[in-house]
């Protein structure tokens, strides 16, 4: 039974996308991977490339915040005098460094991992040529 209506199409969330054909579409030479699941794989890795940076921007607060006390303290350092408060400096300059090495290690970690995204990506357009028209 025949209708005039168009079909119905899914948003990716379960199923397959109809067609006019009512089949689902697909990709690739063969026609063995449905455009729903890439294009949910690309969803998936530019979400995770959206998290990596936004830990490269935690790591650059963190790294940041040492910077700024130091340059407090030696903006202020005439008005004490360091030997009377080396028991509270060393801490404090302890402290600042562990959050530079964190901070250093976010941003690291980060950048590996927008580049491991990136890669991805890259390798599911030259897969799939007919999406690349879509990613970049």
């Amino acid at each position: 039974m025949e209708t005039n209506e168009p079909p119905k199409l899914d948003n990716g969330a379960g199923g397959s996308r109809a067609t006019k054909t009512g089949k689902p579409e697909r990709v690739g030479k063969s026609g063995d991977e449905p455009i729903n699941l890439i294009f949910g794989e690309i969803q998936v890795l530019l979400a995770e490339k959206r998290t990596s940076l936004a830990a490269m921007r935690t790591g650059i607060a963190v790294f940041a915040l040492p910077l700024s006390v130091l340059s407090v303290l030696i903006a202020t350092s005439r008005y004490y005098s360091t030997g009377k408060v080396m028991p509270l400096l060393v801490p404090l300059l302890l402290l600042n460094f562990g959050l530079v090495l964190l901070g250093s290690w976010l941003i690291y970690r980060s950048i590996h991992r927008i580049h491991h995204y990136e890669h991805r990506i890259r390798e599911l357009t030259q897969k799939y040529r007919s999406i690349a028209e879509f990613i970049e």
